[in-house]
């Protein structure tokens, strides 16, 4: 393989392992309960509407996702 494709197969790579993490939470995600009903999450709910926002969940999931990033870019130097 040639030294110019190095770059590309590894982001190919990373990004297979970042679509499997994802189809994984989106099949998951219907098993873990407390997801996406955690205190500080806003929802209103009026005769004919409703407004959900899960800022905890988002919060949470913004800090988890970060700590992954931060230790994949740590053990790849």
């Amino acid at each position: 393989m040639s030294p110019e494709l190095q770059p590309l197969g590894r982001a190919l790579i990373f990004l297979g392992v970042i679509l499997t993490g994802v189809g994984l939470v989106i099949l998951l995600a219907p098993r873990i309960p407390w997801l996406g009903r955690l205190p500080g999450d806003i929802i209103i709910q009026r005769d004919r509407f409703s407004f959900y926002f899960p800022v905890v969940s988002c919060l949470l999931a913004s800090l988890f996702l970060s700590l992954l990033m931060w230790l994949f870019g740590r053990f790849q130097r």
